[in-house]
């Protein structure tokens, strides 16, 4: 998907260069009328628009402002917080295991979104990402693939695989993120996650720091 709404876009940086040079020909006291004069300006016009560009993509397009008209995808930048239910179940017990606290860290910028999610057991990194949005068909989600990697001491019953995982991107009236994944193993479940905070957490936070973890976590 592409980063900016290409129609608007085009006219702000229009917009943008029409007021440089009406501003430095202002201040240079040129005439607006000699094209020699104007030509001139070129340069730093030019220069400006790459200087408010390097702000919009730093900073700018995580504003509330430009979202939609102009960035067609939200900010997820942050840790996320919730719980994973797995639809596997105990071939002894026929049980379903307890949900599974886990923690989804985003981090993205303008040109680039890569996802870590960890739990007790394992931690799992992104290597392919994208956005699915359609505000028309009422569609906004984000989509990635992943590697996942138990610790070493569980090595012996939960071997690392592959998975999908797609989230559906809730803005209001709370932030969250809900969604289902499946592995290679296979198994498959759902993902209920909630806004913790803007910064990259590394490990669970106390207050959610799950119970002695069980056999059962490793068949998510």
């Amino acid at each position: 998907m592409q980063n900016l709404t290409v129609k608007s876009s085009v006219y702000i940086l229009v917009f943008v260069s029409a007021i440089a040079w009406i501003l430095l020909a202002y201040i240079q006291k040129l005439d607006l009328s000699a094209v020699t004069d104007m030509l001139g300006l070129l340069p730093t016009v030019v220069t400006v628009d790459l200087v408010v560009i390097a702000a919009f993509v730093k900073w700018g397009w995580k504003l509330k402002f430009f979202r939609g008209w102009l960035v067609p995808f939200p900010d997820l930048h942050g840790t996320w917080i919730g719980r994973i239910h797995s639809d596997w179940r105990n071939p002894e017990t026929g049980k379903k295991p307890p949900p599974i606290p886990v923690m989804l860290t985003i981090n993205q910028s303008f040109f680039h979104i890569s996802c870590v999610m960890r739990t007790g057991e394992m931690s799992s990194s992104s290597y392919s990402e994208g956005f699915m949005i359609d505000s028309d068909r009422q569609i906004k989600k984000i989509a990635y693939s992943y590697a996942s990697k138990p610790r070493v001491s569980l090595k012996d019953r939960s071997t690392p695989h592959d998975g999908t995982a797609v989230f559906e991107i809730i803005e209001k009236p709370k932030r969250k993120l809900t969604g289902r994944y499946w592995t290679e193993r296979p198994t498959t479940g759902e993902i209920l996650l909630e806004r913790y905070s803007d910064d990259l957490a590394e490990e669970l936070p106390e207050e959610f720091e799950e119970h002695p973890v069980t056999e059962n976590e490793n068949r998510r």
